[in-house]
């Protein structure tokens, strides 16, 4: 057996279950909805920083420019107030969708779940002082929290239901007055376990419970905003692409509460003009390993393009436009490069390679950080740009990894080009025979 074919055994047999088995646990599923109902609040949020800190030197004398950065500074609170209520309370949203995501997959009310998902979240992560609630934890710093109290309490309401444990009232009584009824005990549960359980860890350790989860998770924190974290993920989303499976759903499963927190942490130090604590963003992710889509196909798409193979030619005409905004399948499943030996060594090495320059880059303060969210589907350049808050050196990087990209995949593209045309010959040849002798 052929090193390569070592290799399929392992993943088909060995990786493709596991990554099946993680990507649909119901907990995974339920965190990445939960993200993906924060991300439009998140987005936008995001984008209006670029209104509050506009790119502009601040001692810049240029008219229009002078005026804009007048009136931020003029209007800061005004301007920070739709961004405190989206960017600022992240962790509500994603309480919600994480409930209402686990409430459906147990059958139970999907807004009823949220809602109680939410309230858990709010009793350990907003404490009471002097007459004001403490906001500190509702984004970034609370996001673990969120996550893991809001699968506690969908969690014990659907052991609370699948026991019988509830509220049951006539049939002739409004749907809506039932359910309200059959989360009352699911309620009182979640409140006499969750506030004493906070009272307690407040009152041994001085630390509230979303205090204490960020200080034993800071070790992870840290680990994940660095050079080896990038090339992990990296590697085990295009191992398990390579073999079929969405490997970035997977990947980004697990690194967005990640991303989120250090997202947090980039932004209240621009707000505050200090520097920037943090590389590993899912812009960075998007811009500089993705460029267009998983593998940073759309150098791949270029290429074919002016492939001298009619097959290659015909797939890069189709996937060149849906790969300038991040969509890569007609390329992987066309060429193939999913399950392709021939593509295998690209596939996995580029994204790798740009995670290093663009990594190296921003150590050496070459690059600029990342501090909005931005949708997957723009295009890497205006991306980039977008994420540092329209600066300009990511878009160099940009070109920068684009040009690399492309270098890397040519000679494989040129070897699997004469491939093809081998066959497309001897495929000539044959039709070729064939009309002969019906003649």
């Amino acid at each position: 057996m052929s090193l390569y074919q070592s290799m399929v055994h392992v993943i088909e047999n060995k990786i493709t279950p596991l990554a099946g088995a993680m990507g649909s646990q119901r907990h995974v599923v339920a965190i990445r909805d939960g993200f993906l109902a924060a991300l439009p609040f998140m987005i936008i949020g995001s984008f209006l920083l670029v209104f509050i800190f506009p790119p502009f030197s601040p001692d810049t004398q240029i008219g229009f420019c002078r005026a804009w950065l007048d009136i931020s500074l003029k209007y800061r609170e005004q301007l920070m107030l739709p961004f405190n209520l989206s960017m600022g309370v992240m962790t509500f949203f994603i309480s919600v969708g994480i409930g209402a995501s686990l409430g459906k997959h147990y059958q139970l009310d999907p807004i009823m779940t949220g809602l109680l998902a939410f309230m858990a979240f709010l009793l350990v992560a907003a404490p009471y002082k002097d007459g004001q609630i403490s906001t500190q934890y509702f984004s970034g710093q609370g996001i673990f929290t969120a996550l893991i109290t809001a699968i506690y309490a969908s969690e014990m309401y659907a052991f609370l239901k699948r026991h019988n444990i509830t509220i049951r009232l006539p049939k002739e009584v409004p749907t809506g007055v039932a359910r309200s009824f059959e989360i009352l005990i699911p309620v009182v549960v979640i409140v006499f376990t969750l506030h004493p359980l906070n009272l307690l860890i407040e009152s041994t350790t001085g630390m509230i419970l979303p205090e204490a989860i960020m200080h034993l998770l800071s070790p992870l924190v840290a680990a994940s905003d660095s050079l080896p974290a990038i090339l992990i993920s990296v590697l085990i989303c295009q191992i398990l692409w390579f073999a079929g499976i969405h490997g970035a759903l997977i990947v980004t499963g697990i690194m967005n509460p990640f991303w989120m927190a250090n997202l947090s942490a980039n932004q209240a130090a621009l707000a505050a003009g200090q520097a920037l604590p943090h590389i590993y963003l899912q812009g960075f992710w998007d811009h500089y390993l993705l460029i267009g889509g998983v593998g940073s196909t759309l150098p791949l798409a270029f290429l074919l393009l002016r492939s001298r193979a009619v097959h290659l030619r015909t797939i890069g005409k189709m996937g060149v436009v849906p790969s300038m905004f991040n969509i890569n399948e007609p390329i992987l499943f066309g060429a193939p490069v999913i399950m392709n030996p021939v593509f295998f060594l690209p596939f996995i090495l580029v994204p790798m390679v740009n995670a290093v320059l663009a990594w190296t880059a921003t150590k050496l303060g070459w690059l600029a950080q990342v501090v909005s969210l931005t949708p997957w589907t723009t295009p890497a350049p205006i991306g980039a740009s977008w994420a540092a808050n329209w600066a300009f050196s990511p878009v160099v990087m940009c070109l920068i990894c684009m040009v690399m990209s492309a270098l890397m995949y040519y000679p494989f593209v040129k070897a699997y080009e004469r491939t093809l045309q081998k066959q497309e010959a001897a495929q000539d040849n044959t039709e070729g025979d064939t009309v002969t002798n019906n003649a």
